[in-house]
């Protein structure tokens, strides 16, 4: 296919469901957290507008957690299915690790779910507060342990090699491994961050259209009051990241920077644009800033790292891509400071909700946050390679022994079914968010239970039956 060999398509099918499931997770993490916040101010104030908020978005989070479910069951079979030898040498790590998730996160998540879901009107407001704060939790312990396996797999520790595969010799150090903070601290940041502007977006929406409700006025200020810490502090957890990735995964970060060989003592510069050649081991186009890479990679003005042509070339990674999903990742992260600052500094006399190119930037900007997490997710897993369990297990002696045609036509069926399910969740999301916050009616919460209008046996079910064909739920 194309030239494609088996290990290509097994790779290419992984990054593809794994991109479509990365941005439910993400919206999960931050939405059960803003909930939280909002119902706790509901109960705090006793202001309607939190209450209107927290049901509003409450409808999103159930179809965006349900989605987020099934999308995940889907990554766990591929270990089996794609990559057999992966789980028959790793297996006997990431498997406990990744069971781990289930007895915490996801048993706390199943037990007070259906409370937060349906629960308005059947358990006490204190209850209720509690059991979207336990959600709010679940999601964040679910990120820890994905985080401590996926950490695993980029700086191993901890292990034994026995009769060919790794058996845990130390737990703690598996899982408290010496990347696993800063990932776990860079995606729920990342989450935060992503959420945050979702959510600015979507009220940046509605006051463009005039629909100028405290509602929705509160959420947009909510929501760029958090763009405000978490994009900033992304920044600074990112750079702390870069420093333990350059220490343990080297030729990653040179990758990333397009970083060849050093000139005698030359300081590194800042490569802002280049087009890696792998072949030619040289960069085309370079457009740099003198000794300013020194100063980002070692904090110093004249240090220098190891070169791609330092490692053996079947150690190196595809600078082509990860240079480029770097930028992306980078980008799209000054450009939400900047978005940030741009809000701060409209709030002087009352201007945050009147700025139409204010409103319009936040508006087009409200999948950066999404978009940042795939890049630098991309940067993350391309610049593992070629390494599954990074200097212990080369990816391809991971992959199973499928033939092209039967990855090719399994490729092409997820295309085709994503296609269609996330196309559909998609576009129902959106019609929920052009719906706007209203005044909730207590007695119209879903009540739960046999015989009512809505049942607890699935997220979904407190979403809307209908929306309107103005955006408004039925």
């Amino acid at each position: 296919m194309l030239g494609f060999t088996a290990l290509d398509l097994a790779r290419v099918q992984f990054g593809f469901t794994v991109s479509f499931h990365i941005i439910f997770p993400a919206l999960s993490i931050g939405l059960a957290s803003y909930l939280t916040v909002l119902e706790l101010c509901w109960l705090r104030t006793k202001r309607e507008v939190y209450r209107d908020l927290y049901h509003f978005w409450l409808k999103i989070f159930a179809v965006n957690f349900g989605i987020g479910v099934v999308s995940g069951i889907v990554l766990a079979y591929q270990f089996g299915t794609n990559w057999s030898f992966f789980s028959q040498f790793a297996g006997g790590i990431t498997g406990p690790l990744l069971t781990y998730e289930v007895l915490t996160a996801f048993f706390l998540e199943a037990g007070f779910l259906g409370v937060m879901l349906f629960g308005w009107n059947r358990v006490g407001p204190g209850l209720h507060a509690f059991a979207s704060a336990m959600v709010a939790i679940g999601t964040l312990i679910s990120t820890t342990w994905i985080l401590a396996s996926n950490s695993f797999m980029q700086t191993p520790q901890g292990y034994q090699i026995v009769n060919g595969v790794l058996v845990p010799g130390d737990w703690l150090q598996i899982i408290f491994n010496p990347s696993f903070p800063f990932r776990l601290l860079h995606m729920s940041v990342g989450a935060f961050l992503a959420t945050a502007m979702v959510v600015a977006a979507c009220g940046a929406w509605h006051l463009l259209r005039k629909n100028d409700t405290p509602a929705v006025r509160t959420m947009f200020s909510m929501a760029m009051w958090m763009l405000l810490v978490t994009a900033p502090l992304q920044a600074l957890i990112g750079d702390a990241h870069g420093i333990n990735t350059l220490a343990h995964q080297p030729a990653k970060i040179a990758g990333v920077e397009g970083h060849w060989q050093n000139e005698g003592d030359e300081p590194l510069p800042l490569i802002l644009f280049a087009i890696p050649d792998m072949e030619q081991e040289r960069n085309h186009f370079q457009i740099a800033i003198p000794r300013v890479g020194s100063w980002i990679l070692t904090h110093t003005w004249g240090g220098q790292i190891k070169g791609l042509k330092d490692f053996p070339k079947e150690d190196r990674p595809n600078a082509t891509i990860i240079f480029y999903t770097f930028r992306v990742m980078v980008g799209l992260g000054m450009a939400m400071i900047l978005l940030a600052l741009c809000g701060l500094w409209q709030r002087r006399g009352g201007a945050l909700y009147r700025a139409p190119w204010l409103l319009r930037a936040t508006t087009l900007m409200g999948p950066a946050g999404l978009v940042a997490i795939l890049a630098g997710w991309y940067t993350t897993e391309i610049g593992r390679q070629p390494w599954v369990v990074y200097g212990l297990l080369r990816t391809r002696d991971a992959v199973s022994a499928h033939s092209v045609d039967t990855l090719a036509l399994s490729l092409l069926l997820f295309v085709l079914v994503y296609a269609f399910v996330f196309g559909v969740a998609i576009v129902y999301i959106f019609r929920l968010m052009r719906g706007g916050p209203v005044p909730f009616d207590d007695r119209h919460a879903p009540a739960g239970g046999p015989g009512q209008a809505h049942t607890p046996s699935r997220p979904l079910s407190a979403a809307p039956d209908q929306i309107s064909t103005n955006g408004s739920a039925q």
